[in-house]
């Protein structure tokens, strides 16, 4: 395992999966906030999609 790092410098290594980590996270959360079930800040979007109107009728004979 330690020639391994004698062949990659460890600071760029890690610098360069914080970068990446931090780049899939950012990702994943704005995938997310796409989605009408994911989305924190918004909310749902249901009254949109479907708006049922229920009439009363009385003559029933």
């Amino acid at each position: 395992m330690w020639r391994i790092w004698t062949l990659f410098d460890p600071r760029r290594v890690l610098v360069a999966l914080g970068i990446f980590l931090f780049v899939l996270a950012l990702l994943i959360h704005f995938i997310l906030l796409s989605t009408d079930r994911f989305n924190w800040i918004e909310g749902p979007h249901a009254a949109k999609a479907a708006s049922v109107v229920i009439t009363s009728h009385s003559n029933f004979a």
